[in-house]
């Protein structure tokens, strides 16, 4: 299959069946996410409360889109996935599977809401370092640092706003509800008793939205990651989407190298001046696989992974060019090339995309795995960041503030901790409470090492074992 020696495809098969294993591991350590407002608050039992968080998983991640999955396939470079010793590229694969996975289950045996999005970006980075150290690359680049920093400001101030968001809903709460409503909202639930009709439909519905967002976002971050084994070790079948005709992309071509020749070059700086040089070499050169005789309307199988990176040096230079702010162009071609250089629109849809049977294969991974595993951080989430039991409007508030704030990403193609995000809207909520000391100073003194330490460790974890799998390989 795909032409590969027998060892190679058993790797692969290996590869995607780890890839699986991650999102699986993702469903259950992120479940509690979802699920601990609507178990604590009687809203729903626990088993159907999984079942049907893993259901809206499911549905998240196959109508979510792509566009988180391409932010982390794009996090390295195209030259690190170009490397013509595929064993390299298994390495690369095995290295940030291994390492992403181990964490997320050391951190789910001690109960602790570790984020899944910092494990695997963090194991991307690692490989990305080690491979920047490396003899043979030539670059001298093994990170995008322009893709990584947009994920370090998700990343970081996602929980932040959850906890600001959190008080703030808080307050209007206790401002703009009756005092029948407000006495009966900051209750805290009976024993085995369900929440009134209305409250127990709120607390369904938010659990239902974290749910989906949270497939949205996270089962992306597995369809990326499946796509990055693809495009490393059988880059000729999966660098670009082969469904698209090629010859379309002649008339994008051709208005890209109008509208970029219509820059004065004398205005830029030498750098950005380079940039325009390789935007019109890099132009020339999908022509001319283009004008060659396309059977079955492909490219040819030898070509595509160079143009997949002639592709993506276009979008990537006529953006930095634009970002600097020196071209000379006006409104309409600046929107144009704006258009062009944004992930999967424009010419990225050649190269931004997923197969449906990687998307469902995914879904269904992290749909199963929520399912299972969720009872370990459902009684840190519920029972260990407050003093206090849960209230309803504590629960509705987290949850809210987790789906809005992980569906604005997934619409922006950026990775968020889920599990960030609604943990400090919970310890938000508990504040807006009682004050600060209503938090339980050791859990959150927990939580936070493992917030800090999750980048640092799946880093050196991902670029030691690179280095290991490649003396190996």
């Amino acid at each position: 299959m795909f032409g590969l020696e027998t060892d190679i495809f058993l790797l692969l098969a290996f590869s995607i069946l780890a890839a699986c294993a991650f999102e699986f591991v993702n469903g259950f350590h992120d479940t509690a996410n979802a699920v601990a407002t609507v178990i604590y608050t009687n809203s729903l039992k626990p088993n159907i409360a999984v079942m049907w968080s893993g259901f809206c998983n499911f549905l998240g991640v196959f109508f979510g889109g792509i566009a988180v999955a391409m932010g982390i396939v794009n996090l390295l470079p195209v030259e690190m996935l170009i490397d013509q010793d595929v064993y390299h590229s298994v390495a690369m694969v095995f290295a940030l599977l291994f390492s992403a996975i181990i964490w997320n289950l050391g951190t789910w045996y001690f109960g602790l809401p570790s984020s899944s999005s910092h494990t695997l970006i963090g194991s991307i980075l690692g490989v990305g370092l080690a491979f920047t150290f490396m003899p043979e690359n030539s670059t001298g680049a093994g990170v995008n640092w322009t893709k990584a920093e947009e994920l370090f400001m998700s990343l970081l101030t996602s929980p932040i706003f959850g906890f600001a968001l959190a008080i703030i809903i808080m307050f209007l709460l206790r401002r703009l509800l009756s005092k029948p409503l407000r006495e009966v909202v900051f209750s805290e639930p009976k024993k085995n008793q369900p929440p009134p009709i209305w409250i127990r439909a709120i607390l369904v519905t938010t659990c239902t939205l974290v749910s989906f967002f949270h497939g949205s976002n996270d089962g992306q971050k597995g369809v990326g990651l499946v796509m990055l084994i693809l495009i490393g070790i059988v880059p000729a079948h999966f660098a670009l989407d082969n469904s698209v005709d090629p010859v379309e992309m002649k008339t994008e071509l051709a208005r890209i190298e109008q509208t970029v020749s219509r820059i004065d070059s004398m205005q830029l700086s030498a750098s950005d001046r380079l940039k325009l040089t390789s935007i019109h070499k890099e132009i020339v050169a999908l022509n001319g696989h283009i004008d060659k005789p396309l059977v079955d309307h492909k490219l040819p199988l030898e070509v595509r992974m160079d143009a997949r990176r002639s592709l993506l040096l276009i979008s990537r230079n006529t953006k930095t060019i634009l970002d600097n702010g020196d071209a000379t162009l006006n409104t309409e071609d600046k929107a144009y090339l704006k258009m062009q250089s944004g992930s999967h629109s424009g010419i990225r849809r050649y190269t931004d995309y997923a197969p449906d049977w990687v998307i469902l294969m995914i879904s269904l991974s992290l749909g199963l795995g929520t399912m299972v595993g969720w009872k370990r951080i459902v009684v840190t989430i519920g029972e260990k960041i407050g003093k206090q039991h849960l209230t309803y409007a504590q629960g509705a508030s987290a949850e809210l503030v987790a789906a809005s704030t992980i569906g604005v990403s997934s619409y922006l193609g950026l990775p968020v901790s889920t599990t960030h995000v609604l943990s400090s809207g919970i310890a938000g909520s508990m504040v807006a409470s009682k004050g600060v000391k209503n938090l339980q100073a050791g859990t959150i003194r927990n939580i936070v090492i493992a917030w800090i330490l999750t980048l640092p460790v799946t880093m050196l974890l991902s670029g030691t074992l690179y280095a290991f799998f490649r003396w190996i390989f």
